[in-house]
């Protein structure tokens, strides 16, 4: 059973930097895209960033240029450098990966971490 297991996150006033890493476990998988997202009170899960390779990247628009993804593709582990950190980037950020198994590619959750960016 494929398991993405998240790390990183915490408190950071405005202005900080934060790194959060994410690995898959419980065995071998051929993972495609894997990225972050995240979900503030009162709103919905929105994509952060995804990454299939260094030349297939997407951001949202309002963390292009402070977020970088990166991806180690001999253990399919994330990162999601993030500078520049402003209040409304709190939120519970939730690793996802795209996982063939089954014949089909099967979508994958971590269990969340909290960034807090405040005072």
């Amino acid at each position: 059973q494929v398991q993405l297991v998240e790390s990183g996150g915490g408190l950071v006033p405005p202005g900080g930097s934060l790194r959060l890493s994410c690995a898959p476990a419980g065995g071998t998988f051929w993972i495609n895209r894997m990225g972050w997202y995240r979900q503030s009170a009162g709103k919905q899960r929105e994509l952060v960033a995804t990454i299939i390779n260094d030349r297939n990247i997407n951001y949202a628009d309002s963390v292009r240029g402070r977020f970088r993804i990166t991806r180690d593709p001999t253990k399919n582990i994330i990162d999601l450098q993030m500078s520049a950190l402003k209040v409304e980037d709190t939120a519970v950020y939730y690793c996802n990966a795209e996982v063939w198994y089954g014949a089909k590619w099967n979508i994958h959750w971590g269990q969340g971490t909290q960034v807090t960016v405040s005072l």
